[in-house]
């Protein structure tokens, strides 16, 4: 296990391997957040499993996808690692970018 951790302390360029593990609970609670704001959000916009699958994947990337960026910023602020996370989203927002400046 901890030579999983250490490809990952490696990887992302933290410098312990507590980092890598808080960094990995902000994923968790992160998910957990969206996974649990999804469905009364798609209520409240009337979303149901007949909506067809392209509307409920637009809406999808309106509402819960921002949020989870919101919320990674938010609970990696909370847990010390918000400079992590602040650069994981430009990095991730540069790449999202370069696909659609081609």
């Amino acid at each position: 296990m901890s030579s999983f951790l250490q490809k990952l302390q490696t990887r992302w360029g933290v410098h312990t391997v507590w980092q890598v593990i808080v960094i990995l609970i902000v994923f968790a609670l992160t998910g957990f957040t969206a996974m649990y704001i999804k469905k009364p959000i798609f209520v409240w916009l009337g979303i149901t499993p007949t909506t067809p699958w392209w509307y409920r994947t637009l809406i999808w990337l309106l509402t819960i996808f921002p949020a989870y960026q919101v919320f990674l910023l938010f609970y990696g602020f909370l847990l010390g690692q918000f400079a992590f996370f602040w650069n994981f989203e430009k990095r991730m927002f540069g790449r999202i970018g370069k696909l659609f400046g081609k």
